[in-house]
């Protein structure tokens, strides 16, 4: 049986209509609330082969608005890093007292800085890191002895994106709360960055197609040839 709040939707919302990136945000700010602040979701359709290696899709970057996510950064590093990553926001920072914690499974934290010499170390943590997309890597960013700069970039709202075994990549790109320009131009500047990363063997359509939705809302189809006229 549906819910008064999915048929109060459907007479908002003609799912089966494309819409630009505007008009599909102000849609989604249009249906029913609910009791907390929705996360406003991205998902886009590439034309790769993820089982191929030269085709795999990631990178990050650095959204204008923030994704509107509490972001709390442990890091591992040794000696006076320790100090300077406290001392530069981090939540938790140590050597062999917080590779413990996370061995034991412990993972309070949903964003890691490692300084490079405490990779072989923190690479045994593959299989607790791993699966949760918490591993750190060169290519991110986050494996650095800059950690100072490393910390102030994710609080700033410093993504990683990758494309999954389906080729699609998903990401969350702010909240519900935010302004629909926010939310536009986060959403620009994500896009702009996939563009860039768009591997040289990838051929035919790269950005195949594009859905967002919120936590608790509908998924709006985008017209992708509004992608580049958000506002």
């Amino acid at each position: 049986m549906k819910s008064k709040r999915f048929k109060q939707i459907a007479q908002i919302v003609d799912t089966t209509k494309s819409f630009s990136i505007k008009d599909a945000v102000e849609m989604l700010k249009k249906c029913p609330h609910v009791k907390f602040d929705e996360s406003v979701e991205f998902s886009m359709y590439l034309g790769v082969d993820p089982k191929k290696a030269e085709q795999q899709v990631r990178g990050t970057v650095t959204l204008p608005h923030g994704s509107g996510k509490k972001i709390v950064v442990a890091v591992f590093a040794k000696g006076e890093k320790i100090k300077e990553a406290l001392d530069a926001g981090a939540d938790f920072a140590g050597e062999e007292d917080l590779l413990e914690k996370v061995k034991g499974g412990w993972c309070d934290f949903n964003a890691i800085i490692a300084t490079p010499d405490l990779m072989r170390e923190v690479g045994k943590l593959g299989k607790i890191l791993g699966p949760k997309g918490l591993m750190p890597s060169p290519k991110a960013g986050n494996v650095t002895a800059d950690v100072a700069k490393a910390i102030k970039e994710i609080k700033m709202g410093k993504i990683e994106f990758k494309v999954d075994a389906t080729g699609i990549v998903n990401t969350t790109v702010g909240k519900l709360s935010f302004s629909t320009d926010q939310l536009c131009e986060n959403i620009q500047t994500l896009i702009s960055a996939i563009s860039r990363a768009k591997p040289a063997s990838a051929k035919g359509i790269y950005m195949k197609s594009l859905a967002i939705s919120s936590t608790m809302g509908p998924g709006l189809k985008i017209d992708m040839q509004t992608i580049g006229k958000v506002s």
